[in-house]
């Protein structure tokens, strides 16, 4: 295997080309049909169904192995996904825009989660054991900077452009053009930079690992122990959040006399894409560095509940909508850094899960099991804030944490999992 493949040239830009698309798909998505005047019950089921490919996403991935090579597989579905970003950005204008551009987004996302697994496997065939530990840290900084550009300047971009035109159909029309440039710079750059030695690897090691069938690989991830407790706490660990996540930018953008707090666009850029995902980075760090230093079993609890009380913020600014957008900034910074924090115990949790024989594909099981938890309640979200409004809402979304709470205290792994080993 070469080594010499100048990795610090395309790990970063590949990663990009991961986040990127999941940030416009799952977040960017909802901020983009409030602005153009979709109802959040419409928002909360449609954008939630964008998750699916992520969900099934497991199912079809021993298809990425089998046919073709990794390197040709992130490349397609990134020219694919810069065709899909330009098609929304061109259907926007039409009075279907809705439809057509779900439709749109949804091809993306099958685009987007099929990079992500190609993406993944060509990291793990390109470099060496030790190099992939290396460059861990690059992968996660690129991705984050990849939510950031999304979540924060795209944002921002569009926020401007309807400043600018007074025309928010223009400016998100416009918006999503330069996404699909953005993307498509991305791709070519990543031809021209990402090692043409994956046929050769294959070639090498073809008959060095053992075949086994999909049927034998799923079939073991249920015979685990724990394996009906665990699968209920994936499902349910996230059901405030999931709901959460698809309400926090309506309630936000929403004017006061709704309940919202009547920010601009360019506002929710700023605060989510800047403050938000730096807090979130943060965040994500130091619950890394605890685990490391401790072991899951100690921080579990404390980061769990991190993660979730947070949520009081928002249920004050629902009901008492502070003037100063001060407090603003204060609830997401706490929130994001909370999330960050906590997520840290969730994703080394599922590493255990998955630990073992066959853990890539153990761990893509339970990453979709992950987005399933997320996907369901939160096609349901917008008719719950309908119903209840957004304070109550925000009550009820800090109740739906209890479940997740509760089964966490019953699961059984070693306290230590995650520790650094004083040989390391």
């Amino acid at each position: 295997m070469k080594t010499d493949n100048r990795p610090w040239y395309w790990i970063p830009f590949l990663n990009f080309a991961s986040g990127l698309p999941y940030a416009i798909i799952i977040s960017v998505s909802v901020i983009m049909y409030k602005n153009l005047g979709i109802n959040n019950e419409d928002i909360g089921i449609y954008t939630s169904l964008l998750y699916l490919p992520w969900v099934i996403k497991p199912l079809w991935s021993p298809f990425i192995d089998i046919y073709s090579t990794k390197r040709k597989w992130f490349l397609s579905m990134q020219l694919l996904i810069s065709i899909a970003f330009l098609i929304v950005g061109l259907t926007i204008p039409l009075s279907n825009f809705f439809i057509i551009s779900l439709a749109v987004f949804w091809v993306a996302a099958f685009a987007s989660a099929s990079n992500d697994v190609a993406s993944d496997g060509f990291y793990m065939l390109a470099l060496e054991k030790e190099q992939q530990s290396f460059f861990l840290g690059i992968r996660s900084t690129f991705y984050r900077l990849s939510m950031l550009t999304g979540n924060g300047l795209i944002v921002v971009i569009a926020g401007y452009l309807e400043q600018e035109y007074g025309d928010k159909q223009k400016a998100w029309s416009y918006t999503m053009v330069v996404v699909a440039l953005i993307m498509a710079v991305i791709t070519i750059y990543n031809y021209f930079s990402t090692p043409k030695t994956e046929t050769k690897i294959v070639e090498n090691e073809t008959e060095s690992v053992p075949h086994k069938s999909f049927g034998i690989v799923f079939a073991t991830f249920f015979q685990k122990k724990q394996i009906g407790l665990i699968l209920a706490f994936i499902l349910l660990f996230r059901l405030g959040e999931s709901q959460l996540l698809k309400m926090l930018t309506p309630f936000l953008i929403d004017p006061t006399s709704v309940g919202g707090m009547g920010l601009t666009t360019q506002d929710v850029g700023v605060i989510y894409g800047t403050f938000g995902v730096i807090s979130l980075t943060v965040g994500g760090i130091l619950g890394g560095i605890v685990i490391s230093k401790d072991g899951l079993g100690k921080w579990m609890l404390p980061m769990i509940l991190a993660m979730h009380l947070p949520i009081i913020g928002f249920i004050l600014l629902s009901y008492f909508h502070p003037g100063s957008v001060f407090y603003i900034y204060l609830t997401v910074i706490a929130e994001q850094f909370g999330y960050g924090f906590g997520f840290a115990a969730f994703m080394m949790y599922l590493i255990y899960v998955a630990d073992g024989e066959s853990k890539t594909s153990h761990y893509s099981i339970a990453t979709g099991f992950m987005a399933l938890g997320m996907m369901l309640p939160g096609m349901l979200s917008g008719f719950i804030q309908e119903y209840l409004g957004y304070g109550n809402f925000f009550i009820w979304v800090f109740l739906a944490t209890i479940p997740g709470l509760i089964l966490s205290r019953f699961l059984i792994f070693p306290s230590d999992f995650g520790k650094k080993s004083e040989q390391e």
